[in-house]
């Protein structure tokens, strides 16, 4: 059976009874190619495990269980689990829960470290990236397919105009790259947007400054991207402008400085300053 083909998708469903369910942000993939291509490029090994939000019906699933240890499936929508049992019928190194991703208890993860691989709903992007950047869960890397506009504002750099907290935040976290784009025709239904594959690999935390004073002053700073750096601390944190001011011609920075000219690294530096 074909997964990728439409007529299967519509087939399968059909069988079943099924709709595709908005609130779910159901895109299944219809493209050979592309799915071969994300599972080519989370680099699995017989030896890993690998947990696979949103199989919808399965089709990334047996190209990742081709090339795993083990699967974990983790599927929201309990009408697809009878599809999926059918379609990885012959798949025994694949476990399928009938979950919440956001909600998993530790029980429902891998032992040892495991790789992270989904074709993500767009609804849920950032609430599932940053449930496994911020856990301590042993993470080797996420590989998500997202809303192509959400991976460019990920590994955006200082100076662009998307370059913004989000940036910040999810590079505090992990090293990010955009590894293809995918169009949206390769989907059924088809979104409205395209996609890219994102890859995002977990650095060491960095203890030399405290993380919830760091998030503070990175979204204080984009609060108001047309105020200066300046303005928008001082409104957005009650700290005095003087003494912003002088921390940032410290810095070497122009005080009419807006915050997407600083990089993370400089937003840490600014950070451990204000709460000296």
């Amino acid at each position: 059976m074909e997964l990728t083909s439409p007529s299967t998708v519509r087939e399968l469903m059909d069988r079943y009874g099924l709709r595709f369910v908005k609130k779910f942000g159901q895109n299944f993939l219809t493209d050979a190619n592309i799915v071969r291509k994300i599972a080519d490029s989370a680099d699995l090994s017989k030896d890993e495990s690998v947990i696979e939000i949103g199989p919808g019906i399965g089709t990334l699933t047996r190209e990742l269980s081709d090339r795993a240890g083990n699967v974990t499936s983790v599927e929201i929508d309990k009408k697809l689990i009878p599809v999926l049992e059918e379609t990885l019928q012959d798949k025994e190194n694949v476990k399928v829960l009938n979950k919440d991703v956001l909600k998993l208890l530790p029980e429902d993860f891998p032992d040892g470290p495991f790789k992270v691989v989904a074709n993500l709903p767009y609804n849920i992007t950032s609430p599932v990236i940053f449930f496994f950047l911020e856990s301590d869960l042993d993470v080797k890397s996420l590989q998500f397919l997202i809303q192509k506009e959400v991976a460019e504002r990920i590994v955006a750099e200082p100076g662009s105009k998307i370059y913004g907290a989000l940036s910040v935040i999810a590079q505090y976290y992990a090293d990010p790259e955009i590894l293809f784009d995918v169009p949206a025709g390769v989907f059924m239904p088809r979104p409205k947007v395209d996609s890219s594959l994102i890859r995002l690999t977990k650095k060491i935390p960095d203890t030399s400054v405290d993380k919830g004073d760091y998030f503070k002053v990175v979204r204080a700073g984009f609060a108001n991207r047309r105020k200066t750096l300046i303005n928008s601390l001082a409104s957005n944190l009650g700290v005095d402008k003087e003494r912003i001011k002088d921390i940032l011609i410290e810095l070497g920075f122009d005080p009419r400085v807006r915050a997407e000219n600083l990089s993370p690294d400089d937003f840490k530096e600014l950070t451990r300053r204000l709460y000296a």
